[in-house]
């Protein structure tokens, strides 16, 4: 709910109060491979083992057999009723938010330095002048059309 000017002045700020901050993620291959639900999970596996010791996490979501998790509550929409959960996605959406600004220097044209990797329509347009990148996710949406052997990048002129 908050613009990415407003995170990133809460970044510095939250991370000053913090006791520990670990982030986890999953690759593309992963997410393909796995789904992204699944992938979450990994990518919070990874975050929690990151952080070390720990005696309860706080999950955003609903129970996602998140068993071999250690002690932890999963809360729905937690980001909107727990002030730790709330400080967590500032956080992460500001690393999110570095990063994409790191690709659509790599990869100029799709915009990623301001949609954070959401498909908007200029993406969408950008996806079919200049084709997907090793960072699109093969099996999504306009990627998967793009991608069909009619698809747009293979119809013929």
């Amino acid at each position: 709910m908050l613009t990415r000017e407003q995170r990133e002045a809460l970044f510095d700020r939250i991370l000053s109060q913090v006791v520990a901050v670990a982030i986890g993620a999953a690759s593309v291959a992963e997410i393909e491979r796995l789904n992204i639900l699944q992938a979450t999970r990994l990518a919070m596996q990874r975050a929690l083992r990151r952080l070390g010791p720990y005696d309860h996490a706080l999950i955003d979501g609903p129970n996602i057999r998140t068993h071999d998790m250690g002690p932890h509550t999963c809360i729905v929409d937690g980001d909107a009723h727990c002030y730790a959960i709330s400080c967590a996605s500032v956080i992460g959406k500001v690393v999110r938010d570095r990063l994409m600004v790191r690709l659509a220097q790599r990869y100029p044209g799709y915009g990623w330095e301001h949609n954070a990797g959401y498909p908007t329509p200029d993406h969408r347009k950008a996806l079919h002048a200049l084709g997907p990148t090793p960072h699109h996710r093969k099996t999504f949406g306009t990627v998967r059309l793009i991608l069909e052997p009619n698809g747009p990048l293979f119809a013929s002129a």
